[in-house]
């Protein structure tokens, strides 16, 4: 696979994974806790293949058939790097929110 498509193929699966995050951090504000752990599990799932596909890229350039770095594929890292904070980010979040409905009696 060209270095290009596997560059947008780590970002269009880390933006979907970041945007499903945001929406559990939104449905949590709203107190709807199970449609918010099913978000973070749609961002998982989207988070799966871009893993994979790191993981075939760190292997490839272990055993020397690297395409190199470009500054896509640096890009690209960025977007996998920031949608795995925000997976973290959210479950924060739900926690907090879980909390605070439940100490205002919103329960």
């Amino acid at each position: 696979m060209a270095s290009m498509d596997v560059a947008m193929g780590l970002i269009a699966g880390a933006g979907d994974a970041r945007s499903s995050c945001m929406e559990a951090i939104e449905l949590a504000k709203e107190g709807k806790f199970q449609e918010a752990r099913e978000a973070l599990t749609r961002a998982d799932d989207s988070m799966v293949a871009a893993h994979e596909t790191q993981t075939q890229l760190i292997r490839d350039e272990m055993s020397g058939e690297s395409e190199g770095v470009s500054l896509l594929m640096v890009h690209a890292q960025d977007h996998l790097n920031l949608a795995l904070v925000m997976r973290d980010v959210a479950e924060e979040f739900i926690q907090i929110h879980q909390r605070l409905m439940k100490l205002e009696g919103n329960e």
